[in-house]
């Protein structure tokens, strides 16, 4: 019989630990959602990190800039080995626990349907003037909503590792001016990535009614 080679061997595992579900019936996360993900995040930091250079915030301008790097590093050559460590802390953390009740799942998709709603209610919005008056209407229960979100992620992924690692700093970086800043340069990348996390929790919740 042929010896298999050691790289098919090595994407092989790849595919089993990041893009197979770990539950029959519930889904993880497919390919074209990481590329998503990394393409619509490193477009919205690095947009944020313009709009606060372009006002003076060179503070707030760097740090923004700084994980549009990481993303685009992590897009970039290192691509394989970065998912491969992110699915490596996923499976030996997270894919044979039930990190999370399907209660806490169902508000988890409550709270990204409710966000996704107000987005798409903030894109529809023509004039400075009109997103100007949106955002000071409904920037407090905007934000609420995103803090509870990363509540219940930081509940997840409480493990030391690389998923823990970039909810913190994501969450971090949202309790400043973040939201603000992403919505001032647009919604669509914003409503581009609670789309997939929408996706991701209807998997997870569907695949739990059905077990």
């Amino acid at each position: 019989m042929a010896e298999t080679s050691p790289r098919i061997t090595l994407l092989y595992l790849l595919y089993l630990v990041v893009l197979s579900p770990p539950y029959p019936t519930e889904a993880f996360v497919s390919y074209t959602q990481i590329t998503t993900i990394l393409s619509l995040s490193h477009s919205l930091f690095t947009r944020v990190a313009n709009l606060r250079a372009s006002r003076g915030d060179f503070h707030g301008a760097r740090r923004a800039q700084l994980i549009a790097d990481k993303l685009e590093h992590v897009s970039g050559l290192r691509f394989w080995s970065n998912v491969w460590s992110m699915g490596w802390d996923y499976l030996k953390n997270y894919a044979w626990r039930d990190t999370m009740s399907f209660q806490d799942a169902l508000g988890f998709a409550s709270n990204i349907h409710e966000l996704l709603s107000s987005l798409t209610q903030f894109g529809h919005l023509r004039s400075d003037s009109e997103r100007a008056a949106w955002i000071a209407r409904n920037y407090s229960n905007f934000f609420r909503i995103s803090k509870s979100i990363f509540s219940r992620l930081s509940s997840v992924f409480s493990k030391s590792g690389p998923l823990k690692e970039l909810v913190e700093t994501l969450q971090k970086e949202m309790e400043g001016e973040f939201l603000k800043d992403c919505l001032q340069v647009g919604a669509g990348d914003l409503m581009g990535l609670v789309q997939i996390l929408k996706d991701l929790a209807s998997q997870y919740t569907d695949g739990h009614q059905e077990l």
